[in-house]
């Protein structure tokens, strides 16, 4: 049983959970669902590193808003963790264990039905900020990028419609590869999210790789243990190239350059 789980104040997270607890039932400080369960916290999701201490699921989804500097309509889905200091929720240098399967079958579906979302951008984001120390899958789903659309409750509902379909029929696998290089918005990574065979683990983006170390890489494998392949955004490496090869020539990972 997945949990849903949204901050009381995040108004995007708010409008999706009025639409998705309607056909739940209210049971103490959760609601119960057929699929999944659904929780409202009072502290930011991203500092959600507490949840197993209480609420015992197979997996955490988010759902929440996302914001930018470009201010860029967008629709966007992650896994999540720190590369180098915590910032923003979690711990340093410490990764949460991804959903790749439903990160997978979430964008596929959002992408089919594009034509409902046409200002926006659909984008997966490179690996960022908290929960950290789950110890079952996460993943955020994110309705961007200001007030106007946190607070567009005919917004927020098609997404949620989205995330209950997803969640709601069994989850189909795919092989999962480890991601290294492009931006903060990889499209590379997106595309082949949608349309290869590929479930996407960890992304690590080119601003992050200076943070690579030998820990830290050891670290991504073990919270990554479903994935057999590496993705390298080929071009967006940068002077990183050679580091990120060496360390993937001591794991059985297959490589893949795009």
């Amino acid at each position: 049983m997945q949990l849903l789980v949204t901050y009381k104040s995040d108004p995007a997270g708010s409008n999706m959970v009025h639409f998705i607890s309607q056909n739940m039932e209210y049971d103490g400080d959760i609601y119960r669902g057929k699929n999944f369960d659904l929780l409202v916290i009072p502290t930011p999701a991203i500092s959600a590193d507490w949840l197993e201490e209480k609420y015992i699921h197979d997996g955490f989804v988010f759902l929440s808003k996302h914001a930018s500097e470009t201010g860029t309509l967008a629709l966007t889905c992650h896994s999540t963790g720190n590369f180098s200091d915590a910032l923003f929720g979690g711990f340093a240098k410490q990764v949460a264990i991804p959903h790749p399967h439903l990160q997978k079958s979430y964008i596929q579906s959002l992408w089919k039905k594009k034509e409902n979302f046409a200002k926006f951008e659909i984008t997966i984001e490179a690996t960022h900020h908290g929960p950290t120390a789950l110890n079952k899958p996460a993943l955020f789903i994110e309705v961007g990028t200001t007030e106007k659309e946190w607070n567009d409750k005919s917004l927020c509902e098609e997404v949620a419609k989205i995330v209950v379909e997803v969640m709601s029929k069994p989850q189909k696998r795919y092989d999962v590869a480890i991601c290294f290089g492009s931006t903060h918005y990889p499209a590379k990574f997106t595309k082949a999210l949608i349309e290869s065979e590929y479930a996407l683990g960890t992304v690590i983006p080119k601003h992050a790789l200076e943070f690579l170390d030998e820990n830290l890489f050891s670290h991504i494998l073990k919270r990554n243990n479903e994935a057999k392949f590496a993705l390298l955004d080929w071009s967006g490496l940068g002077k990183h190239k050679q580091k990120v090869i060496d360390f993937l020539e001591t794991t059985e990972l297959e490589v893949i350059k795009i």
